[in-house]
């Protein structure tokens, strides 16, 4: 399993296991990480998953699909080139290591 680690508002730290096949954000809902509202369970309805990517991984992610960048159009957040829904990125066993930051806000 990957590990991954997510980068809390309050500047801490949290690394878990994440199971492949699934996404980053039931990752981060299933650990209790603060900061993940994930409004529309997952299905790309709503921007409240809303996350930065590590630039280092950036490239290392598939490309966006057009839903998904016209929902980072209403991050409560600041959206950055970094920023990604984490409903929409699949762990798989190359993203061991990936780290991403949680906004200080989602809605």
């Amino acid at each position: 399993m990957p590990d991954l680690v997510f980068l809390l508002p309050d500047g801490s730290e949290h690394g878990l296991e994440a199971p492949v096949g699934v996404s980053l954000m039931q990752v981060a809902s299933g650990a209790g990480i603060a900061g993940i509202v994930a409004e529309c369970g997952g299905s790309a309805m709503c921007a409240t998953c809303h996350v930065y990517v590590d630039p280092a991984w950036v490239a290392r992610l598939p490309a966006p699909l057009p839903n998904e960048l016209e929902l980072l159009e209403c991050t409560a957040a600041e959206r950055r080139p970094e920023s990604r829904l984490s409903c929409q990125i699949r762990i798989e066993p190359a993203l061991d290591g990936l780290r991403v930051q949680i906004p200080d806000r989602q809605t």
